[in-house]
């Protein structure tokens, strides 16, 4: 048994990206369904060895990959992101639920296209695939929504 969805999303996912600026309600929709669908809320570290860390599941490469060419230019929102830190650090991933959950939401505010709305799960599963698990990744679109509605009780 991993997180209650719930809490997680009152107590960090929407107040880390009101913080930021860059809370709505897809926003806050999509992240806690892509911590359903990466760690069945409930893994820190990818099984198996992996590099993939938190309950996001972003691999260190990614991470840096998000400082180096998006944060880097956003000094006011990059230090928004890393709070009382001084310097951004991949291990914060696995054990900084806040950190972990804005590094998740800036993934997905680099991406060209908008947001799905609030209740499409169905949307954001295909924009989860598309732009944070890519087309390479071994998720669905299947596997996503089905994850949702067993983590949020509609089954």
């Amino acid at each position: 048994m991993g997180l209650n969805p719930h809490q997680l999303r009152d107590l960090v996912i929407r107040p880390t990206l009101q913080r930021l600026a860059l809370w709505s309600d897809a926003a806050e929709e999509l992240v806690l369904g892509t911590a359903i669908q990466e760690s069945g809320l409930q893994y820190l570290q990818q099984l198996g060895g992996g590099p993939a860390r938190g309950l996001w599941q972003m691999e260190r490469a990614t991470h840096d990959d998000i400082w180096q060419n998006f944060l880097h230019f956003r000094t006011k929102l990059g230090l928004n992101v890393l709070g009382p830190y001084t310097r951004p650090d991949h291990t914060r991933l696995a054990w900084d639920l806040a950190y972990a959950c804005a590094m998740c939401r800036i993934a997905y505010l680099r991406c060209p296209d908008a947001l799905p709305a609030a209740g499409d799960i169905n949307g954001q599963a295909v924009f989860w695939k598309r732009w944070y698990n890519t087309p390479l990744g071994k998720g669905t679109v299947d596997q996503y929504t089905a994850n949702w509605h067993r983590a949020m009780g509609h089954e």
